[in-house]
């Protein structure tokens, strides 16, 4: 097995695709090479567009948010990053990661979302209080969904 050299250079332009597309890992391979890079927890705020309730989400009428909702605009709401499954707790029978009315900090686990396999956390891109989960456990969502609002 000869001597691995990293090309420092690869990952930086890696690394720059992430930000330009908003993934928040990409992985390359060339014969024997993988490279991984991936950004956790990573939280991307946009303007989403009007969200549609789904029948999974109208489930728990007080969590869902209608369309058309002032949440879209709100400078607490936090959005997911990709699409993927959404899960509110690490593993099922535990406790959701937030409730409403917990206070959190900046950089805590608020949920994750399962995209290809992998588990992604999103965490609190600011402390607060969490005031509304817009979605629930086990919810497919979209890029740029509305997840929950920090105040």
């Amino acid at each position: 097995m000869g001597k691995f050299t990293v090309d420092k250079e690869l990952i930086r332009e890696l690394a720059a695709l992430l930000d330009e597309t908003g993934l928040t890992e990409i992985e390359v391979e060339d014969n024997d090479i993988r490279i991984r890079v991936a950004r956790g927890g990573t939280v991307v705020h946009a303007a989403a567009p009007a969200a549609t309730v789904t029948a999974a989400a109208s489930a728990a009428p007080a969590v869902a948010a209608p369309a058309g909702d002032v949440v879209h605009g709100h400078p607490g709401l936090v959005t997911s990053p990709m699409v993927g499954t959404v899960y509110t707790s690490a593993e099922p029978g535990v406790p959701p990661f937030v409730r409403v009315g917990d206070k959190v900090s900046a950089g805590q686990t608020l949920l994750i979302i399962e995209a290809m396999k992998t588990m992604n956390p999103v965490t609190a891109p600011k402390g607060g209080t969490v005031t509304r989960i817009l979605i629930s456990n086990e919810q497919p969502v979209e890029y740029g969904e509305p997840l929950l609002i920090i105040e």
